[in-house]
């Protein structure tokens, strides 16, 4: 027998649900289940037989008594006035069926108490007024039920609270740990940007979290929604990384990054795929420090380096060899200084259309994992490229605001991924066409909701997105919205797994020898445009595999040539010994260091900005300088006082006007003489 739904049960404390009953479980027969199915319409009709009842011992008591009467008057208005006064966060309707339900109750009460229930009328009016009554509350809760037996409106006045008044809560699934709801509003009156606006208030009426309470509008029906409550947050404990997940497949796998807070996989895309409908993707990685946005970059490229048919381009020139260090070894070029994270971005400017030639020859409109098998010539395939930027700010300020732009909207026929991560995209930070053309995101934790607009969709942000409720309180936590992701999950938190720096090492050994290396097209475009920077990269060698327990430390120091050496600092004589229990020298002098004095900033007007920045041009030209960049004029911002994008415009300017000319290298420009400039 199919599982029955109980009609809405209104639970106290802004509670939503509903009852799921199963007939099964009731092994009494037809009896006990018709009976289990009457017993939500009783009460009524018990209320009314207990009031016949009770009015036999009250006749006795007060049939005969002045004072009695008296009391069973003002007992009647009171509890009729009572009704009508907690009835005022209900709708009118309820709350004057309850008022006449008491008022004519209790009238017929006190009547029956002083004259005797049998007395003239009052027979009649119990049976036929009492039936009535109680009726009209089946019928009212018969009318809240839909025809196909789930529930209309399980929101016990809750909705109504927060502002959503006549919306219907018209279906409900409940899990473990989520609650989804199906919601319709009631046309031309409400939309689900008014719902979304009213979800703070809601996420305070269910107590839970603001980023607990998300919705989901309807794409074919704008009267409709879906709301999810997910009340407890299963992400605390975080989950340790467990394994590649497709070892030795293609890239074109989905890459799993972490779990969503209902216990599926987080996972992106980078290639496209035609059948799929799905996009290359290029992916923007934004959080504030502590957010865990590094960590869960590790994880992602951990698991690029475990695939057989993708190589690896990454940048870190603010930290070097401190975030990237255990891959090193994995990574086909490694830029960690700002003249090789140059050096890379001319040659992918290079390597685009030299591998879209190579797609199309043979006859492929965009990457798929048979690029990278050998062709039908003969020819060695084109593994898929992924060029990932870390700390990617520094490198804007040292080339320029659009340095990305171009990559970002041509790359993607070309088989090649673009991953920009930094700590804010904002306007001064990356150029909007830059951040346009990226399309994905990944978003952690955030300072403020203007910073989680720099980042998220509008239609995340609608649904409950709020980045900014974390900060880097919660590292890992984060948003996912790329291609290849159901726009209903843009909103739904997830965390990034915690990728040990023994499973890097062990993924970059044991997957070494599967690992696709640089094809022919891809490295002569890159060599021809960059040279030594790139035929002369470093090559990282590959690590020894972490000892796991049970294992001989011997073979270790065997192969790494580790060897534990046994200091004695303590020994009498020991040279460069300090005791830290000694008594510290006594203070013979205290030197008072104030700090610098600032001088005030000086308001310099724009025609005056403009004419230092020319100033400072004429200055390079004169020191015998052939190329400069914005970077350069930063180094002299204390003259004009503007900022980094201020000043790459004025740059694009004199590069329109003829006073710079632009180079092969990104950021870099050659100066035009003035007299070549004029004429």
């Amino acid at each position: 027998m199919p599982r029955q739904q109980q009609p809405a049960v209104q639970l106290d404390g802004g509670q939503i649900g509903y009852l799921q009953l199963d007939p099964n479980q009731h092994s009494g027969g037809v009896g006990e289940y018709l009976l289990h199915r009457v017993k939500p319409y009783l009460p009524p009709w018990l209320v009314t037989a207990g009031t016949g009842i009770l009015s036999v011992p009250a006749t006795m008591a007060w049939g005969s008594s002045a004072a009695g009467a008296v009391g069973l008057t003002l007992a009647s208005l009171g509890l009729t006035s009572a009704t009508w006064w907690a009835g005022k966060n209900t709708s009118p309707q309820r709350r004057l069926h309850s008022a006449i339900t008491v008022a004519a109750g209790t009238s017929w009460f006190t009547a029956a108490s002083l004259a005797g229930p049998l007395a003239g009328p009052l027979p009649g009016l119990y049976f036929i007024g009492g039936a009535a009554l109680a009726g009209s509350w089946n019928v009212r809760q018969l009318l809240r039920v839909n025809a196909d037996g789930t529930p209309a409106s399980t929101d016990g006045g809750l909705l109504e609270k927060v502002g959503l008044a006549k919306t219907m809560v018209t279906s409900a699934e409940v899990q473990p740990n989520k609650a989804v709801f199906g919601l319709q509003l009631p046309g031309g009156e409400l939309t689900p940007d008014d719902v979304s606006k009213a979800l703070p208030r809601l996420a305070g009426a269910l107590k839970v979290a603001k980023n607990a309470v998300r919705l989901t509008p309807d794409a074919d029906d704008s009267s409709r929604a879906t709301l999810t409550v997910v009340p407890n947050d299963l992400l605390k404990a975080g989950v340790p990384y467990p394994g590649p997940s497709h070892p030795g497949g293609s890239i074109a796998d989905p890459v799993h990054l972490g779990i969503y807070e209902d216990g599926g996989w987080m996972a992106m895309f980078f290639p496209g795929d035609p059948q799929a409908g799905r996009n290359a993707m290029h992916l923007l990685i934004m959080g504030m420090t502590g957010s865990g946005k590094s960590e869960g970059g590790l994880t992602a490229l951990t698991e690029a380096v475990t695939r057989r048919d993708v190589i690896v381009w990454a940048s870190d020139p603010a930290k070097a060899e401190q975030t990237l260090g255990p891959l090193l070894p994995a990574i086909d070029w490694a830029a960690l200084t700002v003249d090789d994270t140059k050096a890379m971005i001319t040659a992918l400017r290079a390597v685009i259309p030299a591998r879209t030639s190579w797609l199309a020859r043979y006859g492929y409109k965009q990457w798929e994992p048979a690029c990278a098998e050998t062709q039908a010539d003969g020819s060695p395939g084109m593994p898929y490229l992924l060029a990932w930027f870390e700390e990617a700010a520094k490198t804007i300020r040292e080339t320029d605001d659009d340095v990305f732009t171009g990559i970002a909207q041509e790359a993607r026929s070309a088989g090649i991924t673009l991953v920009v991560s930094l700590q804010r995209a904002s306007g001064s930070q990356i150029s909007t066409d830059t951040r346009a053309s990226l399309g994905s995101s990944w978003v952690f934790g955030l300072r403020d909701d203007r910073d989680a607009m720099f980042a998220l969709p509008d239609e995340a942000l609608d649904a409950g997105a709020a980045p900014q409720a974390w900060r880097d309180k919660r590292p890992g936590y984060s948003y996912l919205v790329a291609n290849g992701i159901p726009e209903g999950v843009w909103a739904t938190p997830g965390r990034a797994y915690l990728t040990p720096v023994d499973d890097m090492t062990r993924a970059v050994a044991e997957f070494a020898g599967i690992r696709a290396a640089c094809d022919p097209v891809t490295a002569k475009a890159a060599a021809n445009a960059v040279g030594p920077a790139f035929t002369q990269r470093t090559r990282h060698p590959l690590p020894a595999l972490p000892a796991v327990d049970g294992e001989d430390d011997s073979i270790y120091e065997q192969e790494t040539g580790a060897v534990d050496y046994d200091y004695d600092l303590t020994a009498d004589g020991a040279d460069g010994w300090i005791d830290p229990e000694a008594e510290l020298p006594a203070v013979e002098g205290v030197v008072q260091i104030a700090p610098p004095e600032i001088p005030p900033r000086a308001k310099v007007g724009k025609s005056e900005a403009q004419r230092i920045m020319a100033e400072i041009l004429a200055e390079f030209e004169a020191a015998g300088l052939t190329e400069v960049g914005p970077a350069d004029f930063m180094e002299h911002c204390d003259r004009f006082h503007r900022t980094r994008s201020w000043v790459s415009g004025q740059v694009s300017d004199m590069v329109a006007n003829g006073r710079l000319a632009e180079t092969g290298d990104a950021g870099r420009y050659r100066i035009v003489p003035l007299h070549h400039a004029a004429a």
